[in-house]
Parts: C-alpha cells; structure tokens; sequence
C-alpha cells in the first residue's frame, strides 16, 4: 500500500472474496446511487465476471469491507484486448485517506505484472491524470451509449498500444454463471 495516511495505515488491500460480494454491492449503492446500472460503463460489465485476479477490496482493521476496485476484459476496437476499470468506490467515511489511490495502484501494478497492453475507463479525468489516463487516447474510440467524453479516458501499459485505435469497445470476458449472477444481485443467501 502506497500512500496511505495514519489513519488508514490499518487498511489491507487484497483479492476480492465472495463473502464480499454483499459488502460490496451496498457500497456501490451507496457510492454510485441506485441508478448504478444504468451507465454505459455497465453495458460492457454486464452478465460477465472480471478479468481474472483483477477484482480487489480494502479492509480496514475489523476486517470491514471499505473500498473496491474491479477491471474487466474488453476488445477495444481497432487496439484489441484491453481493460475496463471501474467502478472504485471507498466508503464516504474513509474518503480522502489514500485508499482509492492505493487500489488504483494495486490495481496497476496487477495489470502490468499480467502483461495487459491497455486501460480505459469512464471517470475524473484530473484524479486519473495522476496514474497516467488522459482522454486524448481515446479520441476515436466509443462506447455503447452516452460518455462524457472528457472522462473517457485511457493508458497504454505498453507502449503504443492504442495508436490509432478507433470503432467500438466491447466487453469479452467470462460470462457469469446463473449462480454468481442471483449472488450479485443479493438472491442468494
């Protein structure tokens, strides 16, 4: 963990686990509010399960679920294979300690250590800046439906990877499995 404050000095990023998955869901609820689902990053996630071992919580002291991050598969047009980020979220109470910037960066670190070429995402482009995203890399790439796109933005973890790169990013990782998907959606128990 890079950064972190005192105060979330006691704050432990690991892979998510699916006892998490509750803990989770309320917290993008919360974060994101109900209408969650209806962005257009959620067309590219949807009834698919994230990029293997890319899919991580923060845990404060008492083992609480108090942030996450996830990274999906996706064809980025022209570029081919990349990464969709999103969402993070960190609980209200925690926020402005270092820990969405430590996911972001154990996220990184995971993606490079993988060998993935490239990142996008849909988010603030003056927080993102600082980890390397900017959206003149995405100039001639879409997603399905509406984007600001100031704040669709991207990173080449290797070196050109998204030189040129245009037409239309599409979500190809693993399909969830009916099981996953009620668990996700709070119908299992």
């Amino acid at each position: 963990m890079r950064e972190l404050s005192m105060e979330a000095s006691m704050v432990t990023i690991r892979h998510e686990l699916v006892s998490d998955v509750p803990a989770r869901e309320a917290l993008l609820d919360r974060a994101f509010g109900k209408r969650r689902r209806a962005k257009t990053s959620e067309r590219l996630r949807e009834g698919r399960v994230p990029s293997e071992g890319l899919a991580f919580t923060a845990v404060d002291g008492k083992g609480r679920l108090i942030g996450t991050i996830r990274l999906w598969d996706v064809v980025a047009g022209s570029a081919g294979p990349a990464l969709l980020l999103g969402p993070v979220a960190v609980d209200g109470k925690q926020q402005g300690k270092g820990i969405g910037a430590a996911l972001v960066q154990r996220a990184l670190n995971e993606v490079r250590v993988k060998g993935h070429a490239a990142v996008i995402l849909v988010g603030d482009a003056s927080y993102y800046a600082r980890f390397g995203f900017a959206p003149s890399l995405m100039a001639d790439l879409h997603l399905p439906g509406p984007v600001d796109r100031d704040r669709f933005l991207g990173i080449e973890l290797i070196p050109g990877a998204l030189d040129g790169a245009e037409g239309l990013i599409t979500g190809s990782g693993r399909r969830e499995v009916p099981q996953q998907q009620a668990a996700r959606d709070g119908a299992l128990t």
